[in-house]
């Protein structure tokens, strides 16, 4: 069976390179531009090894092992560190990491380091090889428009869990994070945005996405302009039910 591999890279042209050399030696693989994005696909997918680069703009590769890291010292999953700076071989030698490679590398060099790992591991692959369906939390006051939503995500293969308000939402989100939140602005008993604000101050959800919709009013779109990004979240005009599911989509890249 073939053996997944998240590759994640800023490079463009390096993550099209490397993920065809290892499509063509056998692998399932996924990839990912950014720290963020790699963290919300793990949300998804499990692989059996993350190829992870370094140096990236945002959290970085080192913010990603910090969210990797677990409470004894060990990583969730296989990493293979992935870096230009030859220098930080050093540093990770005491990491509890199962490869390093410095960066420019030959396809053939990092193939032979995958499998190396992979081997040694002895991972099993989950069964058949096919990511878990995502699960959205989708909150509305208002029940026709929020089961229109989910019927929509749902015909889209997401797992979804509805709440009709932000308390219940906010704890469903902590105690079980999901893969994005999808919440109306307004939703009775708390706005959106201190529910976004709550969930980024928490360490199990503080790079949870959040989208949050229904933003299209006077009152309201220059003032959540800066909201979206002094709480790193996506803000939608629409309410519209396709264009909400779409959004979601792009997330994990469909």
């Amino acid at each position: 069976m073939k053996r997944n591999i998240l590759l994640v890279d800023d490079d463009a042209s390096l993550l099209a390179t490397l993920g065809d050399f290892l499509e063509i030696e056998g692998y399932g693989v996924h990839k990912a531009e950014s720290g963020e994005k790699a963290l919300a696909m793990l949300r998804v997918l499990r692989p059996d090894l993350i190829v992870l680069d370094m140096s990236m703009p945002g959290m970085g590769g080192m913010g990603v092992l910090e969210h990797l890291q677990q409470p004894d010292g060990s990583m969730r999953y296989p990493v293979l560190v992935l870096t230009a700076r030859a220098q930080m071989a050093e540093y990770f030698a005491d990491k509890q990491i199962d490869g390093f490679i410095a960066k420019p590398c030959d396809p053939e060099d990092l193939a032979m380091e995958v499998s190396r790992i992979i081997f040694q591991r002895g991972v099993v692959a989950p069964e058949d090889l096919v990511p878990a369906s995502p699960v959205v939390l989708v909150g509305d006051p208002d029940a026709e428009q929020r089961e229109l939503i989910a019927g929509v995500l749902r015909s889209d293969s997401c797992e979804v869990r509805t709440f009709d308000n932000g308390a219940a939402l906010l704890e469903a989100a902590v105690l079980e994070p999901p893969a994005v939140v999808l919440m109306r602005l307004e939703m009775g008993d708390h706005n959106a945005c201190v529910i976004a604000s709550m969930l980024r101050n928490m360490p199990r959800t503080s790079d949870l996405p959040v989208i949050i919709y229904g933003t299209g009013t006077e009152e309201t779109d220059i003032e959540h302009a800066g909201v979206a990004d002094e709480i790193k979240c996506k803000m939608l005009i629409s309410s519209d039910p396709q264009q909400l599911a779409a959004a979601v989509a792009r997330l994990f890249g469909r």
